[in-house]
Order: structure tokens, then sequence, then C-alpha cells
């Protein structure tokens, strides 16, 4: 009977037993991901930003740990501006009405929801893949700028084929209005050379502009060559930075004051 069997190839039933087990494992992340999503007391789960007073609280904690108000920013996706007045905020004992800098007109991404589970994060980062896949002919290289652009970046490195560079911006460094004048950002080591190479550039979020254009103009500062940028979020509604263009998968534009 055995030498029977063999003379077959192996029927879809025979085969199950070797795909049931991812099959499993998937159905069982799904499952917790409904979990966690649902706030199933069972699971730990990342916090989920609702109001202002949610953001002033985070800032505060970001800050008591040591954060600048760069690092803040980037944590939160908002402007820098946006970031100094939280923290301001997070110190102010006296209420809403006793005085001190207005709110800044900015809008709140919080994507925590795809970055803390590998399956969506890899989903979200094909998308983005998928945008920049018919720019340029020899491309070879992707540029995350860090933090929250890196795990993002090394998707579409793995999607597109190609190495992976970091980028530090210098908002890291900014503590206050008017630090960012001498500073700069910085190439990790760590990962592929920019020099005499064709680049994607990878984003989490545009706010203002202004990482994007340091990371392209540093890109070519080092002898690389940008060839196309692409972010989760534009909140800015960026084309292109110097003839560069700029792709993103969602815009948040405020169309009016509320």
């Amino acid at each position: 009977m055995s030498n029977e069997r063999s003379q077959y190839p192996r029927t879809l039933t025979q085969r199950t037993p070797k795909v049931a087990p991812v099959n499993a494992r998937n159905c069982d992340r799904s499952r917790r991901s409904s979990e966690r999503g649902n706030g199933h007391v069972g699971w730990r789960r990342t916090p989920v930003m609702k109001n202002v007073d949610d953001l002033i609280e985070s800032a505060q904690a970001l800050a008591e740990r040591g954060f600048s108000r760069g690092e803040i920013a980037d944590e939160l996706n908002v402007s820098r501006e946006t970031a100094s007045w939280l923290v301001e905020r997070s110190g102010a004992a006296q209420a809403a009405d006793a005085g001190g800098p207005a709110i800044p007109d900015d809008i709140h991404v919080d994507w925590s929801a795809l970055g803390r589970d590998s399956a969506r994060l890899s989903y979200v980062g094909q998308a983005m893949a998928d945008l920049l896949s018919k720019q340029g002919e020899a491309v070879d290289l992707t540029v995350g700028i860090e933090n929250a652009g890196v795990p993002l970046a090394t998707v579409v490195a793995d999607e597109l084929d190609t190495d992976i560079a970091a980028y530090a911006p210098s908002k890291h460094q900014w503590e206050s209005e008017g630090d960012t004048g001498d500073q700069r950002g910085s190439f990790s080591r760590n990962f592929a050379d920019i020099r005499d190479r064709e680049c994607y550039v990878v984003d989490d979020t545009v706010t203002s502009g202004t990482t994007m254009t340091e990371t392209i103009e540093a890109i070519t500062e080092r002898g690389g060559e940008p060839v196309a940028g692409v972010v989760l979020v534009d909140k800015q509604g960026l084309d292109a930075v110097d003839g560069v263009p700029v792709y993103s998968l969602i815009r948040a534009i405020r169309v009016g004051d509320a």
C-alpha cells in the first residue's frame, strides 16, 4: 500500500498538515489583534490618543524621560511648534483661560494600530513600495528617516529589492525655537552608504516638509541622487521637494478653522 501511495502526488488533504500551522498562527494573530483593538483586558495595548489632554500627558511623560522637543514632535507626529506647546502646557498649573501661548494649528496622526502589528506594517509598507515602483530605473537604496520611517523603509527595501540606509534628522536635537540653525542630521554608519547611488526616501508623516527637505538635501550633499519620496500621511500637501516627487498614502489637509 505504501508503494502504491508513493506513485501519486500528494493531495490537498495530505498537504494540509504542513499548511495548517501557518494558517493557525495567522488566525491566532488576527484574533489577538482584534482583541487588542477592542481593549480586551488580557492583552497589552498601545494607548490611543483621544484628545489634547492625552497628547499633553504623553508630551510630559516624554519630556520627563529626557526627550528633546524635536524627538517629542517625531514621537507624537506633530510639528515642533506643537510639541513645544504641549510640553509648556503640561507644566502649567493654571486653567486654560489663564493665558499662555495659543494652541498651534496642527493635526495629530496616531498610526499605532499599524505600527504595533508586524503584518499590518508589512501591508502598509508594500503599498508605499507600490507608489515608488515606477520611479527610477536603477534605484538600489532606500533611505529611512528615523525613527518611525526606518521600519517602513525596511519593508519598502525588501519589496523593491534595495539596500537600506537610515538618516537621523536635525530635529532630534531641537530643544527650543531657533535651535535648528547650526545643527545637522547624520546618516547611520550601521547601514548602507549613500554616495553615487539612486535613492528612495521613506518617512511616516510630513508635517511641514522640513524633515523631508533636509533629508533630500543631505542625500545630494553626500553624493547620492534622490529619485522619489513616500510617506504614510502628508499633512502639508507636498507634491515635490527640489524636483523630487513625494507620494503619500493619505493626505490630511485642514480645509478651514473649526
